[in-house]
């Protein structure tokens, strides 16, 4: 503390090593504090001219607002900076402004791995990014994959209608002569090899219209080629009509109202309902071969050798037309041979083969499918042939017998 007398005008001013000038331009005496620079001083008393200093402006513009209070007389300023024994105020190292006060308001830059550091603080080291995985070594070129005989078309813009092959026809000549083998044999062998071609038939038609697994269906329609060779085997050869036309009756019923129970939408309701219808009638009248077997099972084995043989040849490598011509012709031939071997006559024996292998042909073209699935061709290619051929074995064959 000094022995000075107080000045009431800088009794709160603050102290600097140094002298300056006060608000009047005086001097002042050493020891005594001088104003901040560019500030004004914010602990002086009134005037005791009664004048209150004018304010001084810092050097940004920026006025203080906030005077400090005044300490009694005799006790020290808590504001003041220390003084030493001899009132000769001692330096003072200046306080650092807290870090971020002039970008208080400023949005966050993002921080610069290349920028300056703060003064006393280390500057950022650069992390060192992990090392790139070495690239994999390129796979070797796979073989190419052989097209399929779909694909094939569609890449050469041809109908992308595919053709059975070879192994539905050999199975539909196999099934073909099984069916030729018991006509012969009492009627209820030939009421066993109807009943499978029956279930094929079934089977395929549905798969063919992509509706599977359609249990039901394919169920109904089974159902029905059974009846039908119930019926035949139960009644009299000339009511053998009747009884197919009864049975198809009674299962379209059914049909009918396996639809009203249908909760789809009306199209696909639609479409099941005209697939259901098809495929029945196809079970049903493949028993045809079992009323052609109650007139005349020379007629039975005629047709089967015509259907067998026609499959047979339009599964050559041939154009189309070519094997059209090919395979009516070798069925005319088959039904000449088996009528040779059935004594059958020629003409009658050609006329039942030819229009048997007509209708083959026609079951071979509906069983192509545009993206088959093998289970279509193994199911609808073997069956349709025979299923197709039939009505006209039975009628010709009522007709020559």
């Amino acid at each position: 503390m000094s022995n000075q007398p107080h000045d009431p005008q800088h009794a709160y001013d603050q102290r600097q090593p140094y002298g300056g000038y006060d608000a009047y331009g005086q001097p002042y005496p050493y020891g005594q504090p001088q104003q901040s620079y560019g500030q004004q001083d914010s602990y002086a008393g009134y005037d005791p001219h009664g004048q209150q200093p004018a304010a001084d402006w810092n050097g940004y513009g920026e006025q203080q607002a906030y005077p400090h209070p005044q300490a009694p007389y005799g006790q020290q300023d808590p504001y003041a900076y220390p003084q030493d024994a001899q009132g000769h105020a001692g330096y003072q190292e200046p306080y650092p402004a807290p870090v971020g006060a002039d970008t208080a308001y400023f949005p966050q830059q993002p921080a610069d791995a290349t920028g300056y550091a703060a003064p006393g603080h280390p500057a950022p080291t650069a992390v060192p990014e992990p090392p790139l995985p070495a690239p994999e070594p390129a796979a070797a070129p796979a073989a190419p994959k052989p097209m399929t005989a779909a694909e094939r078309a569609r890449a050469e813009g041809r109908a992308q209608i595919i053709d059975p092959g070879m192994t539905p026809a050999l199975l539909t000549a196999a099934l073909a002569g099984l069916l030729a083998a018991t006509a012969p044999l009492p009627r209820v062998a030939v009421a066993v090899v109807v009943a499978l071609l029956q279930a094929v038939t079934a089977a395929g038609w549905f798969r063919l219209n992509g509706m599977w697994p359609a249990r039901q269906g394919i169920a109904l329609a089974f159902a029905g080629g059974l009846a039908a060779d119930v019926g035949l085997l139960a009644t009299d050869r000339a009511d053998a009509p009747t009884v197919v036309l009864g049975t198809l009756g009674v299962w379209l019923l059914l049909v009918l109202i396996l639809q009203l129970r249908n909760r789809s939408n009306p199209d696909e309701r639609m479409y099941s309902l005209t697939t259901t219808t098809v495929s029945t009638a196809l079970a049903v009248l493949a028993g045809g071969y079992l009323a052609t077997d109650a007139e005349s099972s020379d007629a039975v084995v005629v047709g089967a050798a015509a259907v067998a043989v026609a499959a047979l040849a339009r599964a050559l490598p041939l154009p189309t037309a070519v094997s059209v011509v090919v395979a009516l012709l070798a069925a005319a031939g088959a039904g000449v041979g088996a009528g040779q071997l059935t004594d059958t006559g020629a003409t009658g024996a050609a006329a039942l083969a030819l229009a048997a292998g007509v209708c083959a042909l026609i079951g071979l073209r509906v069983a192509a499918y545009d993206y088959p699935s093998r289970f279509v061709h193994m199911t609808a290619g073997v069956a349709l042939p025979l299923a197709a051929a039939a009505p006209a074995v039975y009628f010709i064959g009522r007709a020559i017998a």
